[in-house]
């Protein structure tokens, strides 16, 4: 290799070092271009439906937030928080309640085996004996308790979380009062002769994020509705907690809908344990209907990510960013998507095949 090669290998290799090291600012300022991007469409919207400058339009799309964070803050959150931390609490007994369930169904079934098959059955109830000896039966309750309870928290310190969350909300917003300013720098920093290709290609990625939104927006609106119904109509306790904790979770495919019938189901053993099976299959009934009819619908078949896509964007996007990384994995997948399909297969291995036939 010439010089200049290994030159310019250098600065490849430093510049990946260099983006690599600001790899939590980089996730920081792509979280408040997805906030950006929902204020823009919500902006669009106002501005098709009145004749108004777009600077108004986008003042009326703060306020309507505003509006909206307000009452959440004074009617929802309280109610939400108070039951919250009653579900939180009830977390240690339920798993106590599991655990007898567990115990009494092992000795049931020892009475029916034989009794070469119910000695076995005996050393399995003996060890559920042991965990329950243990003090109030509660202290692996207790360790499921302080897992959630870090997961809920997993932000860590406060002062640096209310940071981080201004300067999203700062970006977010000084994107979306200039748009079109930050979107030139973009264009000017990609070569002339592609700069026609690069603001179609960025203007992609803009409307596949807002309907990756707009489905998510729906999507989750749906579940957490629809989960409130089935939770007040099979009278499980905690209806709103549980109901905005299946609409949250909802928004992380895979993983956070599994986590969101915990809740449910722990506040259904305390109360009746037939309950908790029916929460399962509602809960599945619920997923499958807003995964193969809702958010195909409102998608229109725009924002097709595979499931196999998902998953693996879920992990590495969490062992590089952590928690972060879990919650805008799908509108990170969802730009990777966009871009893999214009600019490496369209734009260089069908260029390629082209050539080569």
């Amino acid at each position: 290799m010439k010089f200049s090669n290994w030159l310019g290998l250098a600065g490849l290799i430093a510049s990946f070092l260099l983006v690599w090291s600001l790899k939590e600012l980089i996730i920081l300022i792509f979280a408040g271009v997805i906030i950006a991007m929902a204020l823009c469409t919500l902006t669009g919207k106002i501005k098709n439906l009145l004749p108004l400058p777009r600077q108004i339009c986008l003042l009326i799309t703060l306020a309507s937030v505003l509006l909206i964070l307000s009452v959440s803050m004074l009617i929802v959150i309280p109610q939400f928080n108070q039951e919250l931390k009653q579900l939180i609490s009830q977390l240690p007994y339920s798993a106590k309640a599991l655990w007898d369930i567990m115990n009494s169904t092992i000795e049931r079934i020892s009475t029916i085996l034989d009794n070469k098959d119910s000695q076995l059955i005996e050393n399995i109830s003996l060890t559920f004996k042991q965990f329950e000896a243990m003090p109030d039966g509660v202290v692996l309750a207790n360790g499921i308790t302080d897992s959630l309870n870090s997961l809920l928290n997993f932000a860590g310190n406060l002062g640096a979380g209310i940071i981080q969350v201004i300067f999203v909300l700062s970006i977010s917003l000084m994107i979306s009062v200039q748009p079109e300013a930050y979107r030139e720098i973009i264009i000017r920093l990609t070569p002339s002769f592609y700069r026609r290709r690069a603001m179609y290609i960025l203007l992609e990625c803009g409307e596949a994020l807002s309907n990756w939104m707009t489905g998510v927006i729906i999507s989750s609106t749906f579940v957490a509705l629809l989960a409130g119904l089935t939770l007040y109509l099979l009278g499980v306790k905690l209806v709103v907690a549980n109901a905005l904790l299946a609409g949250a979770l909802n928004i992380i495919p895979n993983i956070g809908p599994t986590i969101s019938t915990i809740f449910p189901i722990s506040v259904a053993l305390l109360d009746a344990p037939w309950k908790s099976i029916a929460i399962i299959i509602s809960y599945i009934t619920i997923q499958n209907i807003e995964s193969y009819i809702i958010t195909p619908s409102v998608m229109q078949h725009k924002v097709k990510l595979l499931p196999g896509l998902t998953l693996t964007a879920q992990f590495i996007f969490t062992v590089m960013f952590g928690p972060i990384g879990l919650l805008i994995s799908l509108p990170l997948a969802v730009v990777i998507q966009v871009l893999t399909k214009e600019i490496i297969i369209h734009d260089i291995l069908d260029k390629s095949n082209a050539q080569v036939i």
